[in-house]
């Protein structure tokens, strides 16, 4: 039980960096949401039990702009298409876990969660109290995201654009996506994606960034078959 509080509080603290960013974000989801035409109690309920910052933002700017319902679904289904890269790679980490476990941990794997929860696993290998460490991580980005969208809709438009809060999103992203990029596939899927995403950056309803996931996927996978068995660059 120690070890499992341990684990626990250890992923905690691995998550802490990561809220500094991540509270911004989730308060300019918050205005947003309401900006684009959802009820309060919408906007935090999508933060309640979808809580998929990129896919909520991505949806309540597509919503703003009265994207076809066809688009929006497709967009969200491509930016969450990495969470099935995330779920495989711990997957040998928790494979012995009971469903009930397997469930709870789906719903709070999130970029936040993987990327610290990643590098432990594979420092230390599947540990019998390993799974307390992605709750930590999990559990505490959920609370900051509650209440970030909280004070985002209660703030409103009252946020100045002077606060430009916006550059908390890339920030964020920036610094759990470095220390993963380990390998030639990995290196190569984020720098294929990024330029997509520039080039296709005009593209409608936000298309360009389903072009920039697709071509990151895409580029990664061909890269790790081809990859020598060391996965060295």
């Amino acid at each position: 039980m120690s070890q499992n509080r341990a684990s626990f509080w250890a992923g905690v603290r691995a998550e802490l960096p990561l809220l500094i960013g991540g509270f911004p974000f989730g308060m300019i989801y918050g205005a947003l949401a309401l900006n684009a035409g959802l009820s309060i109690v919408a906007a935090q309920l999508m933060s309640s039990i979808i809580f998929a910052g990129s896919a909520q933002f991505v949806a309540a700017q597509l919503v703003h702009e009265a994207a076809p319902v066809f688009v929006i679904v497709l967009t969200i289904a491509v930016v969450n298409l990495r969470h099935m890269l995330y779920s495989a790679s711990l997957a040998p980490f928790l494979k012995e876990l009971p469903l009930r476990w397997k469930v709870l941990l789906s719903y709070l794997l999130t970029d936040e969660a993987y990327a610290p929860t990643i590098i432990r696993y594979e420092a230390e290998g599947a540990t019998p109290s390993g799974h307390f460490f992605l709750l930590g991580a999990g559990l505490a980005l959920w609370f900051d995201w509650q209440v970030s969208t909280a004070l985002g809709i209660f703030l409103g438009a009252a946020i100045p654009d002077s606060w430009s809060l916006d550059f908390a999103l890339p920030l964020t992203f920036i610094a759990m996506v470095v220390p993963v990029l380990k390998n030639r596939p990995l290196v190569m899927s984020a720098l294929s994606a990024g330029l997509v995403a520039l080039l296709a950056y005009d593209l409608p309803f936000k298309l360009g960034l389903i072009l920039a996931a697709l071509t990151g996927i895409t580029v990664g996978t061909i890269l790790e078959g081809r990859k020598s068995p060391k996965g060295a660059l």
